[in-house]
């Protein structure tokens, strides 16, 4: 949910390896291909770009992921497997666990990762709130997931021992408000996860 460039460089300063630019017209942290092109042009390298997008048109994705720079299109919408398989090894793919559900979801996606999040029937992400990690755990035996939801400097070391996870996301758990992060929450955030690895 990056949307400024000081929390950009300040996310990178920190030990962040990716930052998200969230495109859904929903989402209070959405920011325009333009707002993210101008952050995207002052980054230094080897930072991982990711475009957050709900079921937007596969053109419009690509385009986006062009015209800004991106590394992946992380997709948290009811995006189909063959339109994950369009964009190769630059899609992740989000699913909210609401129960056991989830293992016959993950088998039909081939994608770069899979992000596990919070259920929510009325948010696609942002919400804030944990679920069940043993769930997550048993995901991340055979997936490269990236673990998401309700995640808080508090509970993230606790959450990298339960589940294992490739990667974690954060963006609620380190804000001041949507779109603008908290310094001192990103830090202890990121901290915490580097004391883990």
């Amino acid at each position: 949910g990056i949307t400024n460039l000081e929390d950009a460089l300040d996310a990178i300063a920190l030990g962040a390896d990716a930052l998200g630019f969230v495109f859904y017209a929903r989402s209070p942290r959405r920011v325009t291909p333009e707002q993210a092109a101008a952050i995207v042009s002052r980054l230094p390298p080897f930072i991982a770009k990711v475009g957050v997008f709900v079921d937007e048109k596969l053109e419009r994705v690509k385009a986006i992921i062009d015209n800004c720079s991106l590394d992946y299109a992380q997709l948290h919408g009811s995006e189909s497997p063959e339109f994950c398989k369009a964009l190769g090894q630059r899609a992740i793919k989000a699913i909210r666990v609401k129960d056991e559900s989830i293992s016959e979801q993950l088998s039909n996606y081939k994608v770069a990762a899979i992000l596990l999040d919070s259920y929510n029937p009325n948010m696609f992400g942002g919400t804030g709130r944990a679920f069940n990690w043993e769930l997550a755990a048993r995901a991340a035996r055979s997936n490269c997931v990236i673990l998401s939801g309700g995640l808080t400097p508090q509970n993230v070391a606790e959450a990298i021992n339960k589940v294992n996870p490739y990667a974690v996301d954060v963006s609620s758990g380190v804000e001041l408000s949507p779109g603008k992060k908290d310094h001192a929450k990103l830090k202890a955030f990121i901290e915490a996860v580097k004391q883990e690895l």
